[in-house]
């Protein structure tokens, strides 16, 4: 509806007790409505009242014009309404009226007038002697001045009205209710000093909305009353009377002592909570109730609400158009009885008095002594109220009159208290004294002694507490990594020394001690100690040391080493090898590599595990070559070649020869053991050059040394001798052979050097010349002269980053031969590069970086405070060291940091980056308990403190105190301070030796009473920027207004618009991406994005923003405006983040254009969050529509746009916790609720798992809801930061449907769990498959780690193999497990503390894992929710579980219908086999039904379309369903889920070939055979043998159906028609078992005995039957050792592609029919035909004997006989699930790699080392090296080689001569004696 100032025609139109709905115009005739009336019932409203034609008419149409012109508003009413208001009329206008009565196709005339509401109320003053009816007129209208009752006493009374606001009242008769109260009020004297009046509104929660002395005049009053907004909501009613009694009528209310206190109560409907206790409690305390009830409400209520007598202090009327009726009788009573109850007070107040001088003493840790002095008069008792300040249920102690004191007993320490003493006389109570006390702190242990300390244990011993029940002694390791691993220890009272042995060698343990007071701790006592090391051992040192062997030896380490472990790794990190020996002191080490520089590292092994190693290194030698290599008897065609060998194990010879004037090179391979060679086939008067190299053994090969030797020229041979020094010859060299250099290459460059290579040619040249100069030629050229067989050089120093040319000239004794020349270039100073950051602690922080490409002399380290003065310090360490520990650091201190490479010219430019050490303080630092000589102090624990020092200081004379207290304080009081002075608190936190710095705040203590100063004159200007509002302090949300731009607003109202929103946004604190993000869309016909979420970053420039909007004019399209928002606004470019609540405010002041539920439904779906405000004529149906639920905070009506400011305190409220909330809104089963939807956080939903490795989607609990199997090792995990980024509240439920597979491992893992940054758990549920037990384990608030573990016969059935639904609700104080809807266990917990966001998420993950490579679980998992509050369970009905399925009460199973016996069809035509199904509970046993008369079989009906898969059907072992028709050919689809073996069906005609498809999953066989009339039933029999296949019956027609038997007990959901009988069969047989099984296993259970560890260490109860066990469990972790030496990274596995479906095969045999209703239930049928069935399918595993002794392995046995089930389902016996659908040993398993799903790098979020598993022992340490102290500071560095592939030590390299053979010799054919190629 359109509202426009402009024509004057904006009225709302309402009727009395009818409803509206819409139908379409028709044209017609029917009889018209007469006697049309108005009358005046407001100054801006007339009812307008008819008289209803006769005859059949549908309804009215209503119609109003202004007669100035001006829309036409329309209102369609019901047939039996003869009576409307038309609201929001022009006094002085005139307007035009139509009433039309229609039928479906008629129409009457109109019935037509005119009224003016002036001409109206004219006519009424003229007519006053009339008597009006009351009926037709509005009853409850403000009666006139003087018509009503007027209180005339002069007593005076405290009033407090309470006033329903609930949803069921409505807008309009909430209109009658403020005229009731303004006819109320107006009967009495209202005044400051006379009767005070305060009214409080409630519906589900209450609230004030004017206390008694907030109005000191009538009028003010009055105008209050008229202005009172509605609250609408629920109906809580007993929550209300509690608060005004606790808010109302207190004396800083405006209560008054001695005056009169009067209640009344208006509702509408019956309370929805318990109203009694409240009521009394109100009676009690001398407040008289009157109770209104209206409509709906519940008289007996009332009656229970109201004091006595009910004749005059109930009311009760049927509308709320005749509460006028009750005003004066009510005004008459109550004014009587403020009369009665101040002659009452008056009479007793001479008497009647308050208790005085409140003492108390004897204050201890749970109780103290309060003491008072008599009231005066006769006190019959006194009644002592107490209850902790900071909230709790208040108790009370009541003692007689003649005692003045009172001991206050059990309660909880250090707890400051409120006490109030009521002295009670025989008809009255007095007020209460009031007073206030702190109890003491539990007096702790002390004196705290860690003694007797070895390498694996320690005793601890203190001195007692009196009083204590027990100690509680807490110990965990003070190692990084592995702090969460503490345990606990309970010992009697009577204990003050125990061990503690299982420790770590050679680590810090902290022990603390807590007295116990029951279930109460004192404050903690703490020590810390460390365990001495294993002793390493010692002396270490190399013997005989070769190319490829080296022998070691030590000294022995202790005589309790069980051996050594001995790891030696190549020092550039390319190898590294381990071995293992026993009590021995030498070991050679064998296959080494030569010239290879070895660090050697040596463990001793204990039982405890190893010690910090003994180290050392050296470097083999090099291959040793053959000498005296010589050439003789030389002839024309050959020579012999000899050498000398060199060592016994060398395999083999490479011999090879090339002319030196050109030609091919041969080559021969000689055994090893021979030493020379004859060389045939040369030319002859020819020189050759003659190479060998030797080859070992090990593969090694040696430098190859050569020779010339030459041919003779005739065929005398002439023996001759060449040595590799010289050449003989007869004739001179000529210039042919002068070149002398060959093949010049210039290489190993680095910043400073060049290496030049060439070969030697011609060994005649007696020396070489190498010169070399700069290509730019500005500098002199250099020479160096080197001998004739050398044929390499090192050319330095040379300058960096420049290009040479190098030249090789040949001297020869005669001469020089011919130059050859090469450029080389040599390397810049590069930087080092890729700076990272970790290890970050208090006081240290290590930085790595990674080596340039070129060779360094080491690296220059440099780093500042970044926000400090102050002098950088530097450190300096070698070129083999890429990563540093920088110690003695500045905590929560930023710090640049640079590293510069050194060079032998220079260092390299800087690589920069910024390190921040972690802040090592406490947060959210408080005061409270401020009084003019004390006040306390406050704060967030730090997790890691071991102490705190607090230092008070006066800013008045500088005094100072402190005081240290324990690591778990968080709190601490000062005494004895000056009034009005300012101190400053400082809380510094200590770990150990460190200490951080000072957390400080500022506090003024009360000053000595003084009188109130006077007023300023002038108040302080307004704040240009609205301050923010306390409950948005900690919003944090992507806010998005939109606002109906639309021509219906007008240019003064959208003004008002902006006014609303700059108020509302004002109340926001922080503004930006660390705050709340606000984007503006304003829409008419289509939306117009003002500005997006990320466009502005502080408050003043959104304020301004938002004053900048201009109009924009339209229709009102909002449903287009919200999917603009959607699309547009709520994106990662837009600015949206992940994670934060995306809140979006829709402004609208009419009915939408376009459809607005499908978008906002959808979106709501999506976690958004609506608020909707209409305005004027807005659709309130439509609102709720788009709004969330509940509707009361997120649905707001205001009938103009002044009225906003009524709403807006409370939009901002609900706003900003809607943003503050951790917990976001959430959608599930069309229900809205705070939680998180976890399976879509982790991708397993359809759309999504595809993408998550190692999961694949299955069938579940039915198989219309899908379920995820997470493979063996998925370890499915998402970023903390993407789920649950402000952290877990306090309250919340945890919600699995889950199952265990046959091959989930029998170890413990976590079914999910949070890690942090160090995958340390944080929060999670553990199962432990091999014990039964379940663990739930968080950090407390304390920061300690807590654990409760349940196990017994309920806990157990969750690992049997079914689907099971769990539910672990956690609260501050329990933890509750409920199974299958059924609660199992509860034990006591402390309230949780926060968790970390930096962490990642995992499902399934082993307890043995460690670090980012973890292992996990195989399960099936079909829900996971987090739902954020404790009673969620508790509403749950299992739904999803077959066996606890209610049909009458559960929602229907998606896809599914439901169907009636009237509208049956025929038997459809076959279904596709259904999926696996699983096992469901065993239900009630129905009683039989009367048997119904065998009918003819139907006939088969005509094929129809596939329908959706349905439920699981049994197997067919007891009963054959008759075969279905041919079935036609499909389509090809896709690769289905497996199947079980369907009941096959008559032969499909064949079908055309099909091309080969995908390999399918195993199926089953099934039987065939006709179908047997049922048969009695009988008991379970043993399994027969195969009989023969019987020949197919004729198919019956079907029969008419039996009569109905008498209703049974509600049994199992039946999924086939033979699905009763199986169960039946099933349930017997599983019932013998079960208690057969329970009566043997209970006495064992009783047996066993509790332990005092959460960690279970015997083995349970033999437990269901189980498949071949899995490899045994990962042996205990062994102690710390040193850091590993890395190996080489694989490569992760790809996983493969789905592979294309196949084309689908020829028509199998179709399945039984799809399932029918449900039939009813049928009598035994006649006794069945007897003949041997066909062979049945493999028969289920046999049950699990009891626990054995252990015996040697064993080869698997066959199959045994059908298995034992738990009491929930049966495997084995048709009823689906259990184990019997396709295992993975069924089921080709691929091995999937790590999951893809997420979406960040683990080792880019954590940027270090892997870190331990917080249970297991600690990894290995780093190196300790020493290095230059820094220049200007002395920190310590601890370099550790912990990314060895980025170190680079430089070692001698094998002669480039050797290889340059190796590699002609490779490319080159090879020639033996024989002609054929050598084997190797």
């Amino acid at each position: 509806m359109l509202c426009r100032y402009e024509i004057q025609s904006c009225f709302l139109l309402a009727f009395l007790a009818v409803t509206t709905f819409f139908i379409s115009d028709v044209q017609g005739q029917v009889s018209p409505p007469t006697r049309l009336r108005y009358n005046v019932v407001s100054p801006d409203s007339v009812q307008i009242s008819w008289k209803a034609p006769k005859g059949q008419f549908t309804g009215y149409k209503l119609l109003v014009t202004p007669s100035s012109g001006g829309k036409t508003n329309q209102l369609i009413l019901q047939n039996t309404a003869t009576k409307a208001i038309i609201q929001g009329l022009i006094p002085d206008q005139n307007y035009a009226l139509q009433i039309i009565a229609f039928s479906e196709d008629k129409e009457s005339k109109p019935a037509q007038g005119q009224f003016r509401i002036k001409d109206i109320e004219r006519r009424k003053d003229t007519s006053k002697s009339k008597v009006k009816d009351p009926e037709k007129t509005n009853a409850s209208k403000p009666a006139p001045e003087g018509s009503l009752f007027t209180c005339k006493t002069p007593a005076i009374a405290d009033i407090v009205i309470l006033v329903d606001g609930s949803w069921s009242i409505g807008r309009f008769n909430f209109r009658l209710v403020r005229l009731f109260l303004e006819n109320l009020v107006s009967a009495f004297n209202v005044g400051s000093e006379k009767t005070r009046v305060g009214l409080a509104q409630y519906s589900g929660d209450p609230r004030i909305e004017w206390h008694l002395n907030a109005y000191g005049t009538k009028d003010a009053v009055l105008d209050a009353v008229r202005n009172l907004p509605y609250k609408g909501g629920n109906t809580l009613t007993g929550l209300a009377l509690t608060y005004i009694l606790e808010n109302s009528f207190k004396p800083e209310a405006g209560a008054r002592p001695g005056v009169s206190k009067i209640g009344i109560l208006i509702t509408d409907g019956k309370s929805q909570d318990d109203v009694i206790p409240p009521a009394k409690n109100l009676r009690d305390a001398g407040i008289e109730l009157f109770a209104i009830g209206v409509k709906n409400a519940d008289i007996n209520e009332l009656k229970e609400i109201a004091s006595e007598p009910d004749s005059t202090h109930v009311y009760n009327v049927a509308d709320f158009n005749f509460m006028h009726t009750i005003v004066e009788g009510l005004t008459r009573t109550v004014c009587s009885r403020v009369e009665e109850q101040e002659k009452e007070i008056k009479g007793t107040i001479a008497s009647l008095g308050t208790p005085s001088d409140l003492v108390t003493s004897d204050v201890t840790a749970r109780g103290f002594r309060v003491s008072w002095t008599h009231a005066p008069g006769k006190v019959e008792k006194y009644r002592v109220v107490y209850y902790p300040t900071r909230g709790g249920q208040p108790e009370e102690v009541v003692v007689d009159g003649s005692v003045s004191t009172a001991v206050l007993k059990n309660l909880m320490s250090l707890t400051e208290y409120q006490i109030a003493v009521f002295a009670i006389y025989s008809n009255a109570a007095s007020e209460g004294l009031r007073g206030t006390e702190t109890t003491l702190a539990l007096p702790m242990a002390s004196d705290l002694q860690l003694y007797d300390v070895s390498q694996s244990s320690m005793r601890v011993r203190w001195n007692g507490v009196v009083g204590a029940t027990g100690y509680m002694i807490l110990y965990a390791p003070l190692t990084e990594g592995l702090a969460a691993d503490e345990k606990e220890i309970k010992i009697g009272e009577t204990s003050t020394d125990l061990e503690l042995d299982g420790l770590l060698p050679n680590t810090e343990y902290t022990v603390t001690v807590y007295a116990m007071f029951g279930e109460e701790a004192s404050d903690p006592l703490t020590g810390q100690e460390t365990t001495l090391p294993l002793s390493p051992p010692a002396n270490l040192k190399f013997f005989d040391v070769g190319h490829n062997s080296a022998k070691l030896t030590w000294d022995p380490a202790s005589k309790n080493v069980n051996g050594y472990r001995i790891m030696y790794v190549k020092t550039d990190g390319t190898e590294t090898n381990e071995v293992e020996v026993g009590r021995v002191s030498t070991h050679t080490l064998k296959s080494l590599a030569p010239l290879t520089e070895y660090t050697v590292a040596i463990f001793s092994l204990y039982e405890e595990g190893q010690s910090e190693p003994l180290t050392g290194s050296f470097t083999t030698k090099r291959v040793p070559a053959p000498q005296h290599l010589e050439i003789d008897e030389s002839s024309t065609d050959s020579f012999r070649v000899s050498w000398k060998p060199t060592s016994s194990d060398i395999a083999f010879y490479r011999l090879a020869w090339i002319p030196l004037d050109g030609g091919e090179s041969e080559e021969v391979v000689i055994n090893g053991d021979a030493d020379s060679h004859v060389i045939e086939g040369l030319l002859p008067d020819t020189e050759y050059e003659v190479s060998l190299l030797a080859v070992f053994d090990d593969e090694s090969e040696s430098e190859v040394v050569a020779i010339l030797g030459a041919t003779s020229a005739s065929a005398t041979t002439v023996p001759t001798t060449v040595t590799t020094t010289s050449v003989s010859t007869s004739e001179p060299t000529t210039a042919v052979f002068r070149t002398g250099v060959r093949n010049l290459v210039i290489d190993d460059e680095t910043t400073s050097s060049l290496r030049v290579m060439w070969d030697i040619s011609d060994y005649s040249v007696q020396q070489f010349r190498v010169t070399y100069l700069t290509a730019e030629g500005d500098r002199a050229e250099e020479a160096v002269m080197v001998p004739g067989r050398q044929n390499t050089l090192v050319l330095h120093p040379l300058l960096s980053d420049t290009e040479y040319k190098v030249t090789i000239t040949p001297i020869y004794s005669d001469g020089e031969g011919v130059s050859v020349s090469a450029p080389g270039k040599t390397l810049p100073l590069s930087a080092p590069r890729n700076l990272r950051v970790s290890d970050e602690w208090y006081n240290r922080l290590r930085i790595s970086w990674d080596a340039p490409p070129s060779a360094t002399m080491g690296y220059r380290v440099v780093y500042k405070p970044v926000n400090t003065p102050g002098p950088a310090l530097e450190t300096f360490v070698g070129d083999d060291i890429n990563t540093i520990l920088i110690l003695n650091l500045f905590s929560g201190t930023e710090y640049s940091v640079k590293v510069f490479a050194s060079y032998s010219t220079g260092f390299s430019d800087a690589l920069t980056g910024v390190a921040k050490t972690l802040f090592l303080g406490v947060t959210n630092l408080d005061s409270y308990q401020v009084r003019m000589t004390s006040l306390c102090a406050q704060w967030q624990l730090h997790r890691h403190a071991t102490a705190y020092r607090v230092v008070i200081e006066s800013l008045v004379d500088g005094k100072k105190r402190e005081v240290n207290l324990g690591g778990g304080t968080p709190r601490h009081c000062f005494f004895e301070l000056m009034p009005g002075t300012k101190y400053k608190i400082s809380v510094h936190t200590q770990l150990q030796e460190l200490e951080g710095p000072a957390v400080s705040i500022m506090e003024t203590t009360l000053p000595f009473p003084t009188q109130p100063p006077t007023t300023p004159s002038t108040p302080p200007p307004p704040p240009t920027i609205p301050p923010a509002k306390e409950v948005c302090k900690a919003a944090k949300a992507d806010l998005a207004f939109l606002v109906d731009g639309s021509w219906s607003i007008g240019d003064d109202n959208f003004n008002k618009i902006i006014n609303f929103l700059y108020s509302t946004v004002g109340a926001l604190d922080k503004i930006g991406p660390d705050g709340t993000q606000v984007a503006i869309i304003q829409y008419s016909d289509d939306p117009r994005t003002e500005f997006k979420l990320n466009a502005y970053k502080t408050k003043e420039t959104l304020l301004e923003a938002i004053q900048q909007i201009a109009y924009k004019g339209g229709n009102t399209k909002t449903g287009r405006a919200i999917k603009h928002a959607r699309e547009i606004l709520f994106t990662g470019e837009a600015g949206m983040r992940r994670g934060i609540p995306k809140v979006l405010v829709v402004i609208t002041d009419g009915r939408s254009q376009d459809d607005v539920n499908k978008v906002s439904r959808e979106m709501q779906l999506d976690g958004f969050s609506f608020f909707a405000i209409g305005v004027a004529d807005a659709d309130y149906s439509e609102l709720v529509n788009i709004g969330s639920k509940p509707s009361e905070r997120h649905v707001f009506f205001v009938d103009d746009f002044d009225a906003f400011t009524k709403i807006e305190d409370e939009l901002i409220t609900f706003v900003c916790e809607t943003a503050s909330a951790t917990c976001p809104l959430v959608v599930k089963d069309g229900n809205n609720f705070a939680g998180f939807k976890m399976m879509e956080m982790f991708g397993l939903v359809e759309k999504e798992f595809s993408a998550v490795e190692g999961v694949s989607m299955e069938p579940g609990t039915f198989n219309v809801f899908p379920c995820y199997r997470l493979h063996k090792d998925a370890l499915v995990s998402q970023p903390t930061k993407y789920l649950h980024p402000e952290g877990l509240p306090s309250d919340y439920t945890i919600t699995f449907l889950f199952r265990i597979l046959p091959d989930t491992p029998q170890e413990p893992f976590a079914l999910w769990e949070i890690l942090n940054e160090a995958y340390e758990p944080l929060v999670g549920v553990i199962l432990d498959n091999g014990g039964k037990t379940l663990t739930f384990f968080n950090y407390d608030y304390k920061g300690d780690f807590q654990t409760v573990t349940f196990e017994g016969p309920e806990i157990r059935k969750i690992f049997y193999g079914s689907f099971h639904k769990l539910h672990v609700v956690i609260s501050k104080t329990t933890a509750k497990i409920i199974i299958d809807c059924k609660q199992v266990g509860e034990k006591t917990i402390n309230a949780a503390g926060n968790i970390s966001s930096d962490g990642i998420e995992v499902l399934g993950r082993m307890v043995r894992s460690r670090g980012p490579r973890d292992n996990s679980a195989p399960l099936q998992l079909q829900m996971f929710d987090i739902i954020c509050a404790t009673s969620w369970a508790n509403r749950d009905k299992c739904c999803e579980l077959p066996g606890l399925r209610d049909e009458e009460n559960c929602p229907a199973l998606p896809h599914a219908c439901s169907c009636s016996e009237a509208n049956k069809g025929p038997l459809g035509p076959p279904g596709p086999p259904g999926g696996p199904g699983v096992r469901g509970a065993k239900g009630h046993r129905g009683d039989p039904g009367p048997k119904g008369p065998d009918g003819p079989r139907g006939e088969i009906g005509v094929p129809g379309p596939q329908g959706p898969p349905g439920p699981q059907g049994p197997s067919g072992l007891s009963i054959q369903g008759l075969p279905g028709p041919p079935g036609e050919k499909g389509e090809k689809g896709d690769l289905g889920f497996p199947g079980l073996q369907g009941v096959p069906g008559a032969s499909g005609s064949p079908g055309r070939d099909g091309a080969q498809g995908q390999r399918g999953f195993p199926g089953k066989d099934g039987p065939t055979g006709p179908q047997g009339p049922p048969g009695p039933m009988g008991i379970p029999g043993a399994p027969g043998v195969p009989g023969v296949t019987g020949s197919q019956g004729p198919q019956g027609d079907i029969g008419a159906p039996g009569p109905p038997g008498a209703k049974g007990e509600r049994g199992e959901r039946g999924d086939l028609q033979s699905q009763a009988m199986v169960r039946a069969v099933a349930r017997q047989v599983c019932e013998q078992l079960i208690q057969g099984h329970m009566a043997r296993y209970n006495s064992i259970l009783n047996q066993i005995p509790s332990q005092s560890v959460s960690t279970r260490t015997i083995a349970g109860p033999p437990g269901e039957p189980g498949r071949p066990g899995a490899p045994g469990p990962q042996g205990e972790q062994g102690s710390p050792g040193m850091q590993g030496f890395p190996g080489s990274p694989g490569q992760p596995g790809r996983p493969g592609e789905r592979g294309l479906p196949g084309e689908k095969g020829e028509k199998g045999n179709p399945g039984v029919g799809t399932q029918g209703p449900r039939g009813p239930p049928g009598s035994t049928g006649p006794p069945g035909e007897s003949r041997t069935g066909s062979p049945g399918p493999p028969g289920s595993p046999g049950p699990r004997g009891p626990a054995g002794h252990t015996g040697s392995p064993g080869s698997q046995g066959p199959a045994g006989p059908p298995g034992y089930c738990d009491p929930s389902s049966c495997a084995g016996y048709g009823m689906g699930g259990g184990y019997g659908e396709p295992t993975d040993q069924d089921i080709p398993v691929v091995q999937l790699p790590h999951n893809s799903y997420q979406i960040y790098d683990p080792e880019d979020l954590y940027d270090g080392e892997q870190q331990p598993y917080v249970v297991h022992g600690s990894y290995p340490l780093p190196y300790s090296q020493s290095y230059p102290s820094p220049h200007l500071a002395q920190p310590e560095f601890t370099p550790v080689q912990e990314e060895m592939e980025a170190v680079e030590l430089r070692s001698p390299g094998i002669s480039r001569f050797a290889r340059r053979i190796a590699k002609r010799s490779a490319q080159t054919p090879v020639r033996t004696k024989d002609g054929k190629s050598p084997s190797q």
